[in-house]
């Protein structure tokens, strides 16, 4: 497994929110959809937007955002011009006194905006739920990233513009895709930028020991691993491993594997209808009894209540 393969094998878009955003200023809109991570690419005009934290960034052609949820943003023609619109969970569409705005300011499919000509384009893509982008790449993340046009070159962005407002059979498993493809596409030209600051087990791949033990770990987590069995696949003495795995990325070969298992865990109880006692012996454990221990000790709830969203 490749040092990105791991972590981007979570994303799995499933129903989308996607559209297509056409604007003629002056305009803004508050977003407080409680989404765990939303996309945008710019495909024409300029567009601000404005994190819950920071400074507003300015965003071309070319450009794409990724923005961290739940906590809300806004995106706008200008920093000062005042939202107009809100978008609330389900990506319903208010003005700020919670007069519905969907259809009237529909322009067709999967486009949305107050001027079908307007000189402002941006395509947005918005995952729903966590189970979808897993805890461990949300966490790799910061809460807002912005990859200007040249800084990255991503033939997915042109696609996704001329397949996002086709109405054919099967579309939105096609969007879902796309919609993966460029998060993964964009998490990978963040990761790769100079002066990038990426997570210790990331950096740690590019170590001949360490990075082995973290594709074993990843390739097959059910597996009863060992500190003495990855020591002896590695070539590494049982203390050299220990030793250098806890100083490159920041915890023991153990505790980093419990934290694989039960992000594995968590996308597998929020995203399938498989049993706890199914769900823990893909993951390495004995059974739902094991699974729910760790769970409970490490997450601070039970499986049954990260299911059901406690």
């Amino acid at each position: 497994m490749d040092p990105l393969a791991g972590l981007l094998d979570g994303p799995r878009a499933k129903g989308a929110f996607l559209l297509r955003m056409v604007m003629e200023p002056p305009w803004s809109v508050r977003v407080e959809d409680d989404a765990p991570l939303c996309l945008m690419c710019v495909t024409g005009g300029e567009t601000w937007i404005a994190p819950g934290t920071g400074a507003p960034v300015l965003l071309r052609p070319g450009d794409i955002a990724v923005v961290r949820g739940p906590e809300p943003y806004t995106v706008a023609d200008d920093p000062g011009t005042p939202p107009r619109a809100l978008i609330g969970p389900e990506g319903d569409c208010t003005t700020l006194t919670g007069e519905p705005l969907d259809q009237s300011m529909r322009l067709g499919v999967r486009t949305w905006g107050n001027a079908p000509d307007g000189g402002t384009t941006v395509l947005v893509g918005t995952y729903r739920l966590d189970g979808e982008v897993g805890r461990r790449l949300l966490d790799a993340l910061p809460g807002f990233l912005h990859l200007p046009a040249d800084a990255w070159h991503c033939p997915l962005m042109p696609f996704l513009d001329e397949e996002i407002a086709r109405d054919e059979p099967g579309q939105s498993a096609v969007l879902d895709r796309v919609l993966d493809l460029l998060l993964i596409s964009a998490v990978r030209a963040w990761f790769s930028r100079p002066g990038a600051e990426p997570p210790a087990w990331y950096r740690a791949m590019g170590d001949p020991v360490v990075g082995r033990a973290l594709r074993l770990l990843q390739d097959d987590p059910a597996h009863p691993w060992t500190v003495a069995s990855l020591a002896a696949r590695t070539g590494a003495s049982r203390a050299a491993l220990a030793r250098r795995f806890t100083a490159l990325v920041g915890e023991p070969p153990m505790a980093y594997l419990t934290g694989w298992r039960l992000a594995l865990a968590a996308d597998l109880l929020r995203g399938t209808d498989a049993t706890v006692e199914s769900v823990a012996r893909q993951v390495g454990y004995s059974g739902a009894f094991a699974l729910s221990a760790a769970f409970k000790r490490v997450r601070g709830l039970s499986p049954q209540e990260h299911r059901a969203g406690v």
